[in-house]
C-alpha cells in the first residue's frame, strides 16, 4: 500500500522507514515559528527562565510580530516591546516585525520547505502546507518543548483527497475554490486530518493563490492543507532564495484516503460565506443585495499581489460607493513595495481605497478599521466568527478579492463576474 504525502513527511522527521495513519510519533521540528500573541510573551519566557533552559537552535526559531503592530495603545506596544527584547536576548537569528501576517513572511523566506516539518503559535500556519510542507499550528505549552528540544509528538492523520478538475472561469478565484471546500466538506468535517489538494485546477494555481487553499484549510478543523510541490514551487522558492535541494513529496498512486471529493472547476461560481461561520457558504448569485458598510482586502488569504491585482482589474476608473469604506492591507512589505512599482496601489487609492499597513490586526479585530454594531464588512480574510472584526452586533462575511472589489463600488454584495469582459 502507498503512503500519503503527510505519512512520508512525518515518516522522515521521525527517522523511521514507514508510518501510517494513527501512529503517534516524536518528530524533529525543521522549523518553529512563534508571534507576539502566543509567543514569548504567554508562557514560554516565564518557563524558559524557570527551567534555565535556551533555544535549541537560534537558526531554526522565526519570531515575528504582526498582529499588534502597529500598536493601537500602551499595552499592545509593550507587547511587541517584550517579544522584540527577548529574541534579542536569546540570540534569534530571525525576528521580523512590521513586516507582514507571520504565514506570508515565512512563505517569502523561504522557510516553508516541500518535505519538512514547521510548527506555529498560529492556527493558519497551515498556509505553509502549499509547498508541500506538514505545516501546522500549536499552542504556547507546546511551542515551550520545541523551541527547547527541538522535538515534539504528532499523531498521523487520515487524509481526505479533495480533486479539482477543469479550470477556473473568469471571475472566479482560489478563494471560492476554499469556500466552496469548506462549505461541503463543513467546519469540523475535517478534525485532525489531512486534506491533500490536488487535480488540474489546483496545478493551474499560482503559489499565491495555493497558498491562499492551505491557510484555510483549518477552518475545516484540518491538521494541515496539502498541495504536491512542482515546478511553481521551485521557482517560488528559488526566487526567495532557497539554493539546497528540496524534496519533491507527493502521494502515490495507491495511498489510501480515508474520503475523497471530487469537484469541477468549470462549473465554481463566485462564493461568499455568510455570518458567523465559515461554513455557511453561499453562491453570490443567492444573496440578492446584502448590503454592507466596508470592505476589506488584505490578510494572509487576500492581500498578496495576485489579490490586489485582481481588484485593481475591477476597480480601475471606477469610484467605490459613498456609503463604503474600503480597506486594504497588502500581505507584506514586499507585496507592498511591488503593488505600489507596478500602480496598483495607486489604482486602489484613486478608486476611494485606505491603503494600510500590512499586519494582522484588522483580520483578528485587534485594530486599524474594526466595524460598530449593526455594520456588516464583506472581506477577503479568512475568519467570520461572531464579533472577529469588531463589535458582537456586527457582521462580516468572506468572499474573493474579486467579489470583494465589485462589491465596495455598488454597496451591497455583487457577482464580479458583471465587471469584467
Amino acid at each position: 500500500m502507498g503512503k500519503t504525502m503527510s505519512e512520508k513527511i512525518i515518516a522522515k522527521a521521525a527517522g523511521k522507514e514507514s508510518v501510517s495513519a494513527g501512529d503517534i510519533e516524536w518528530v524533529k521540528v525543521d522549523i518553529a515559528m512563534t508571534d507576539d500573541i502566543l509567543g514569548p510573551r504567554i508562557e514560554i519566557a516565564k518557563q524558559m527562565e524557570r527551567i534555565h533552559d535556551q533555544v535549541w537552535d537560534k537558526e531554526k526559531l522565526v519570531v515575528i510580530s504582526d498582529h499588534y503592530t502597529p500598536p493601537a495603545n500602551a499595552k499592545q506596544a509593550e507587547m511587541v516591546k517584550f517579544t522584540r527584547d527577548w529574541s534579542r536576548s536569546h540570540g534569534v537569528k530571525h525576528y521580523y516585525e512590521y513586516s507582514g501576517p507571520c504565514h506570508q513572511i515565512l512563505a517569502e523566506e523561504g522557510f516553508d520547505l516541500p518535505g519538512t516539518v514547521v510548527f506555529g503559535t498560529d492556527s493558519h500556519t497551515t498556509t505553509g502546507g502549499a509547498f508541500g510542507c506538514f505545516s501546522t499550528g500549536c499552542g504556547s505549552t507546546e511551542m515551550l518543548g520545541i523551541i527547547t528540544t527541538g522535538e515534539t509528538w504528532v499523531k498521523v492523520p487520515e487524509t481526505i483527497q479533495v480533486i479539482w478538475n477543469g479550470h477556473l472561469p473568469r471571475g472566479v478565484m482560489a478563494k471560492d475554490i476554499s469556500l466552496k471546500t469548506i462549505g461541503t466538506i463543513g467546519h469540523a468535517g475535517a478534525t485532525y486530518k489531512a486534506v491533500e489538494y490536488q487535480g488540474v485546477a489546483i496545478k493551474e494555481l499560482s503559489m499565491d493563490e495555493r497558498m491562499a487553499i492551505s491557510n484555510m484549510a483549518v477552518e475545516m478543523g484540518a491538521k494541515v492543507g496539502l498541495i504536491a510541490p512542482d515546478e511553481k514551487t521551485v521557482a517560488y522558492l528559488r526566487d526567495a532564495g532557497v539554493g539546497k535541494e528540496l524534496d519533491m513529496v507527493c502521494s502515490d498512486p495507491d495511498a489510501s484516503y480515508c474520503q475523497q471529493l471530487v469537484f469541477n472547476a468549470s462549473d465554481l461560481e463566485p462564493m461568499v460565506a455568510c455570518p458567523h461561520a465559515v461554513d455557511n457558504v453561499h453562491p453570490v448569485t443567492e444573496l440578492g443585495s446584502a448590503a454592507i458598510q466596508q470592505v476589506y482586502i488584505g490578510s494572509c488569504t487576500g492581500g498578496r499581489l495576485s489579490d490586489l491585482a485582481a481588484a485593481a482589474e475591477i476597480l480601475r476608473g471606477r469610484k467605490v460607493h459613498p456609503n463604503v469604506r474600503l480597506l486594504v492591507s497588502p500581505a507584506s512589505q514586499k507585496i507592498y513595495l511591488e503593488a505600489m512599482e507596478k500602480g496598483i496601489l495607486s489604482v486602489l487609492a484613486e478608486a476611494g481605497g485606505i491603503i494600510l499597513a500590512p499586519p494582522c490586526g484588522l483580520c483578528a479585530g485587534l485594530h486599524s478599521g474594526l466595524i460598530a454594531e449593526g455594520e456588516s464588512c464583506l472581506a477577503t480574510s479568512n475568519r467570520n466568527f461572531l464579533g472577529r472584526m469588531g463589535s458582537a452586533g456586527s457582521f462580516v462575511y468572506l468572499s474573493s478579492p474579486a467579489t470583494a472589489a465589485a462589491s465596495a463600488l455598488t454597496g451591497h454584495i455583487t457577482d464580479p463576474r458583471s465587471y469584467l469582459c
